[in-house]
């Protein structure tokens, strides 16, 4: 099954979809035995007969481990088992028992060519025993192929942070459900690869899940540049951010994109229309699809004014940069229904303060208490609307972290937003894009390089 298909849940929302199982009649046991056979199947295509050692902890993922060694053993897997503690549930008792085989000392244990960590799972809140987790990272990194049941020992699964010392893992087995922690930083970074285990665990229309590739439908063929959608972006006092935006916004599938204010001599290309910041109407125009403000306009006076003017339209927004601190000023209740927010980790504190939570919870309670989409940027970027629903985009070129690529994602935020009319899926579209963008363009790539890709990144996506 594709990871894009999956749902991500919090330890607590797993633990509930796993109750609601049972509460339909699912021993547990059997749904340990099918987590373990999913989880041995893919170890055993991946390594095949290759000597495994697998750490059991106490609970239930170590039960999972039994039953992983079991399965292992089955196939003529040679199988070592070392475990930390007794078994201390129902089912981790009885997949002790049925393994039947040979248990080691994890402290004594020696490594094998591949190790599996079902040490612990999801809901762990404090790190490891010290001698516990060097012992962990001692045996994997001295093997040759490692792999994590459901998230690795040591992190917490709903915020990603590393509580203890952990070993980098070539494969986590996520079962079940997707976890906060194999998606957010720095827990990813613990694992090359994310394989899902499907158990038949039900999660609903649960509303957090990875962001998918989008798929973009050409314009009609009786369209016009105003159907279409006409961005207009508010210049500041830099420039070049401003352009860097309209670039975008120009090759995001918008059909006219107006610059209101830039300086005369700013290179763009020749279809981007320039008007007065002066001119009373050009904000006014209510053939706007989507306004852009925030790229280069500083925080003075006069860039409050912008902002001021911008809000009083009500056309739908885009507020990005130093947009977001005057924001702060003016106060959330002057955006307009249909807003779009695009901070980093630094105006996002800003705009909302000190938020708990990890980098999903914060996303959505900003959206909640913004009543509008917001787009937490990062390596690990986060799109959620007020309604709950959030996508999580992963694998974000690390190149991005570079001056201006802020100013192209927010100029396809406005151009998405003026094609689709809806922010969530205005601005779940630009974060693909960009970050598709990005991969193309290669490494140390400056901002301007992302223009070119994102014309045939359209394309690709296009119906």
């Amino acid at each position: 099954m594709n990871l894009q298909d999956w749902p991500i849940l919090t330890a607590a929302e797993t633990r509930a979809a796993e109750q609601a199982m049972f509460d339909a009649g699912t021993d547990p046991y059997a749904l340990m035995v099918r987590a373990g056979e999913s989880a041995a199947e893919q170890i055993w295509r991946i390594g095949h007969k290759r000597p495994t050692l697998i750490l059991c902890g106490p609970g239930n993922n170590g039960g999972d481990g039994f039953v992983v060694a079991r399965s292992l053993r089955d196939r003529g897997v040679p199988v070592r088992v070392a475990v930390a503690g007794e078994s201390r549930t129902d089912s981790a008792r009885r997949a002790r028992a049925d393994w039947a085989g040979p248990v080691e000392d994890i402290a004594t244990a020696e490594p094998a060519v591949q190790t599996v960590d079902a040490l612990f799972g999801v809901g762990l809140t404090r790190g490891l025993d010290p001698a516990l987790a060097e012992r962990l990272c001692a045996l994997v990194e001295a093997g040759q192929r490692s792999f994590a049941v459901d998230v690795p020992s040591g992190v917490d699964s709903d915020s990603g942070a590393i509580l203890s010392a952990v070993p980098r893992f070539d494969v986590c087995l996520a079962i079940g459900v997707l976890k906060p922690a194999h998606l957010l930083l720095p827990a990813a970074d613990r694992a090359g690869a994310v394989l899902p285990i499907a158990i038949g665990l039900e999660a609903g229309e649960a509303s957090c899940r990875l962001l998918a590739a989008p798929r973009l439908s050409a314009p009609a063929r009786d369209a016009h540049k105003y159907r279409r959608g006409l961005v207009a972006i508010v210049a500041g006092r830099m420039a070049g951010a401003c352009a860097l935006s309209a670039e975008a916004a120009a090759r995001g599938g918008a059909g006219y994109v107006r610059l209101v204010g830039a300086q005369a001599i700013l290179p763009l290309s020749h279809a981007i229309v320039r008007a007065s910041g002066k001119s009373e109407t050009a904000l006014a125009d209510e053939r706007i699809a989507a306004l852009l403000v925030g790229p280069g306009l500083g925080r003075d006076e006069r860039a409050r004014e912008q902002l001021a003017a911008v809000l009083a339209t009500a056309h739908p927004v885009v507020v990005d940069a130093d947009a977001l601190h005057l924001l702060a000023q003016q106060g959330l209740d002057s955006l307009p229904p249909q807003a779009i927010l695009t901070p980093h980790d630094g105006e996002y504190a800003a705009l909302f303060g000190d938020v708990p939570g990890n980098r999903i919870e914060r996303a959505r309670i900003a959206a909640a208490r913004a009543n509008a989409v917001v787009v937490l940027k990062g390596s690990d970027t986060v799109v959620a609307a007020p309604d709950g629903r959030a996508r999580v985009a992963t694998g974000l070129s690390s190149w991005l972290s570079t001056a201006g690529t802020g100013d192209v994602l927010a100029g396809l935020c406005a151009a998405r937003l003026a094609v689709t009319a809806d922010p969530f899926l205005a601005a779940c579209e630009a974060v693909w894009l960009h970050g598709e963008a990005a991969r193309r363009a290669g490494a140390a790539f400056a901002a301007d390089d992302l223009i070119p890709h994102l014309s045939p990144v359209m394309g690709s996506r296009s119906r």
